[in-house]
């Protein structure tokens, strides 16, 4: 089940997952900004009664950009990332977005190619933008996300 982020139940969870899948956690005082802004949408992916994965992103005049996106790493390749996916896809199409832009390490292969089967294309590489570990971060952008059917 997708749902949006509640906040006072979901903080710890969300944090938890934050160190688990990035190496650049946002600390819960990062997550509070994020919901407080009015601009992002933090959805949470239940399974079983248990978070097993989330994301979040901004919308601005027409436009997202997908911020965060974490699965818990022993339930990686189980299609929850594909549903996470879905979740931004269509919240996206509800609130007029016709767009939506990303940033991904260069070497996270997986993910890349989760985002490829939703039709982003690589537009451009941001050398060293990552530090711990050092990597390019990869621009993709889907440009017409009326296009996107799974």
């Amino acid at each position: 089940m997708l749902r949006e982020m509640i906040p006072e139940t979901d903080m710890d969870c969300v944090a938890e997952m934050e160190t688990l899948c990035f190496s650049d956690p946002w600390t819960p005082e990062m997550i509070l900004d994020s919901l407080h802004t009015g601009l992002d949408t933090w959805l949470i992916l239940e399974e079983e009664g248990e978070a097993s994965g989330y994301c979040v992103f901004r919308t601005i005049a027409g436009e997202a950009e997908l911020l965060r996106i974490g699965v818990r790493p022993p339930l990686r390749g189980l299609g929850y990332g594909k549903k996470l996916m879905e979740g931004v896809v269509e919240n996206s199409r509800k609130n007029g977005v016709t767009a939506i832009a990303l940033e991904v390490r260069e070497g996270n292969t997986p993910a890349r190619s989760l985002y490829k089967s939703y039709g982003f294309k690589e537009e451009c590489i941001r050398s060293d933008y990552y530090r711990d570990p050092k990597e390019d971060a990869v621009i993709m952008w889907n440009r017409e996300i009326s296009n996107i059917y799974h």
